[in-house]
């Protein structure tokens, strides 16, 4: 473990359903690093992953949309999932939530089916992104431009595919945590 992000603070939004390794992995690199990370959810108690199609592990809640402020977060990480994206997609306190943290200009790292709530919070339009590539259309209606890279940066957005993307994933959030922090 490092102190490399000492003092920056994550939350990572998740519902019943996530990508497991999707959720867990940039958790733990991040913790690693030293920055605090939070799984905020709609309720409290424990959410469940999922590895695919298969039933994974449950990760514990820290905070619901209703305790949690976007202003006390460095960076916000959508994990995906089909089932976590199009239930989270639709719950009006993680749109807000999303849409705060883009109006701070805070870094949004998404993976996967991530991409759904903030195509769904109306924040895509304008931003080269990357999904999964069934998502590619509902970006494009939602005037965001799709590519098919393994990680995608613009402005505050990061973006990946899938789990395989994790690593570069990782480390294109960790760098731009790294450079908040250091201006």
């Amino acid at each position: 473990m490092s102190d490399t992000l000492k003092g920056c603070k994550v939350a990572v939004l998740a519902v019943d359903g996530f990508e497991q390794a999707e959720l867990v992995e940039p958790k733990r690199a991040l913790a690693d690093a030293g920055a605090t990370v939070e799984v905020i959810s709609a309720k409290p108690g424990r959410i469940q992953g999922f590895k695919h199609i298969d039933k994974g592990d449950s990760v514990a809640v820290d905070k619901t949309f209703d305790n949690a402020n976007v202003a006390d977060y460095d960076a916000v990480v959508l994990p995906g999932g089909v089932v976590n994206g199009d239930a989270i997609r639709l719950l009006s306190k993680a749109q807000a939530f999303i849409k705060a943290a883009d109006d701070a200009k805070k870094p949004i790292a998404v993976i996967c089916h991530g991409a759904w709530l903030p195509i769904s919070a109306g924040i895509v339009k304008g931003h080269t992104v990357t999904s999964w590539p069934s998502l590619q259309d509902d970006i494009r209606n939602a005037g965001g431009t799709w590519v098919d890279r393994e990680v995608v940066e613009d402005g505050n957005f990061i973006t990946s595919r899938k789990p395989d993307d994790l690593p570069a994933f990782n480390r294109a959030l960790m760098t731009q945590l790294l450079k908040r922090k250091a201006a």
